[in-house]
This record gives structure tokens, sequence and C-alpha cells, in this order.
């Protein structure tokens, strides 16, 4: 099965179940961060649309932890960056449909959390098939070290995910059922 029609089968698939209520469980997620002594100064998210897990109680748990949070703009010629947001801030709504903080404030994540379509347990992510986020961990990865960790639903996992030379793996991926790393 391709790219393209793997993620349209997923998007059905997650459309149908966006009415089931799967909590990550911030706490749980917090608890395994301070056991692994994983820095979450800076946590780079994303406001969820075209029902993806929603992350934003993760971000403002964080907060509340002296985080500061960032969500991506997307820029000129596909690109993307991080920039700071607080729940309390407005939001835009770009040419692609996603809220996007006003922020000029850019962030250097130490800890993203990625929305993805589908997933396998060797850490793959099949993602839109815009490569925004594989750009954007390319480029940040020059700079610092950063911790990707993948949000799903236990249901958007596959045996394997097809990938090419520009798809970045994952650090981990957390499903309402069980960390993958």
């Amino acid at each position: 099965m391709s790219k393209s029609e793997l993620r349209s089968k997923i998007l059905n698939i997650r459309k149908k179940n966006s009415s089931k209520k799967l909590d990550l469980h911030p706490q749980k997620i917090f608890r395994f961060f301070k056991k692994n002594k994983i820095n979450f100064k800076n946590v780079g998210g994303y406001y969820p649309c075209n029902y993806e897990i929603d992350d934003l109680d993760i971000l403002n748990f964080f907060r509340n932890k002296k985080s500061n949070i960032s969500l991506p703009i997307i820029r000129e010629n596909k690109q993307m960056d991080f920039f700071e947001w607080t729940n309390k801030d407005p939001l835009k709504i770009n040419k692609y449909g996603i809220a996007e903080p006003i922020s000029e404030k850019k962030i250097y994540p130490d800890i993203i959390f990625v929305p993805l379509l589908a997933y396998d347990d060797d850490l793959n992510r099949l993602g839109y098939g815009g490569g925004f986020y594989d750009r954007y961990l390319e480029k940040i990865e020059k700079i610092k070290k950063i911790l990707k960790i993948g949000l799903g639903f236990s249901y958007q996992e596959l045996n394997k995910i097809p990938i090419n030379k520009n798809d970045k793996k994952l650090d981990l991926i957390i499903t309402e059922k069980k960390i993958i790393q």
C-alpha cells in the first residue's frame, strides 16, 4: 500500500474514532521524564486539528511545571519554526487551516511532541506528506539535541511504515496504552 493510500485509510479510521476520549495522562508522561532525567525546559507541541490526538492538556501540564511552551508556525518554502505560546495567547489560522501562535519569540524545543497519522514499533511515523516536521527536525538537530515524541492512538499502529531517506525516526511514541522506545 502506498503512503497516500495509507494516509487516506488512517484518516478515515481516526475520524470514525474521534468521539472516543482517549487520555495520554500528562502526569504519567511527566513522571517518565523525571525518572529518565529528560530536560523539559522548552517543550514544542502542536495545536490539534483533523482528529489528531489532543496534546493541549499535556502542554498545559508542562507549562504549570515551568516549561516554556511553543507551537509551530509554517514559513515560506515549507519551512517551520516554533514560537512561544500560552493558552491565553491568541492564535491565527494559516493557509492550511492550522492554528498558529502570533508570537515572534522563537523557541528551540528540548522536546517536541509530533502529530502522526500512523506509526510502527521501529519508531517510524507517517505524517500528512508535506515533510514539515522532517525538515524541521533535520534543521534543529544541527543546532541541538532534541527528543522527538510521537503522540498517537493505539489503533494507529501499523506493522511497517514505508519510509524514505527524508523520513525522521522518533525517539518515543506515546499512546493511551504504552510508550514505545
